[in-house]
């Protein structure tokens, strides 16, 4: 059994034969020869395997970011508008506005393609506070593409016309 400071674990292991010797780094150095091979190794100490820490992504994101634009514009359209579009069932779907605002953030960065936008969601900050650490995969976000149609749509009504384009 091997005991450390930081896990204890069992170990088995086959019978070494008599030349063979357990590795053991040099604790001290050897005074007659100073070869780099007689110095006990060091290294900078690190475990990935630690709880994450908790991150205030909103603090991240000064006050006049296009993040925080789309976000209040898209949080101001009423709930119904989406709603009525959606039929229920089936697994829990990912929130359509938190959807709208993830394809309007990606395209004002000239991100297009369903894939890039995906790796958005796990390289950018303020595309991760838009999507509430929420990583939808891209086919997720390539059905999700009818949303910004309803969208279209709400608007063509209220204004009489289409967008352009």
């Amino acid at each position: 059994m091997i005991t450390t400071q930081n896990y204890t674990i069992e170990q088995t292991s086959l019978p070494l034969s008599i030349e063979e010797k357990p590795f053991q780094p040099k604790t001290d150095v050897d005074s007659s020869n100073t070869d780099r091979n007689h110095f006990k190794p060091v290294f900078i100490p690190y475990n990935n395997q630690q709880g994450m820490a908790i991150f205030d992504l909103q603090g991240l994101i000064p006050e006049h970011h296009v993040a925080r634009v789309i976000d209040r514009m898209v949080e101001s359209i009423e709930d119904n508008i989406f709603y009525q579009h959606y039929k229920g069932g089936g697994r829990s779907s990912y929130h359509p506005k938190m959807m709208v605002k993830v394809l309007l953030y990606a395209y004002s960065q000239k991100v297009y393609s369903c894939r890039e936008i995906a790796k958005l969601l796990e390289e950018n900050i303020p595309a991760m506070w838009l999507a509430a650490m929420q990583k939808p995969d891209y086919r997720t976000i390539n059905r999700s593409l009818p949303s910004l149609l309803i969208l279209h749509k709400l608007g063509s009504s209220e204004r009489g016309s289409s967008f352009p384009g």
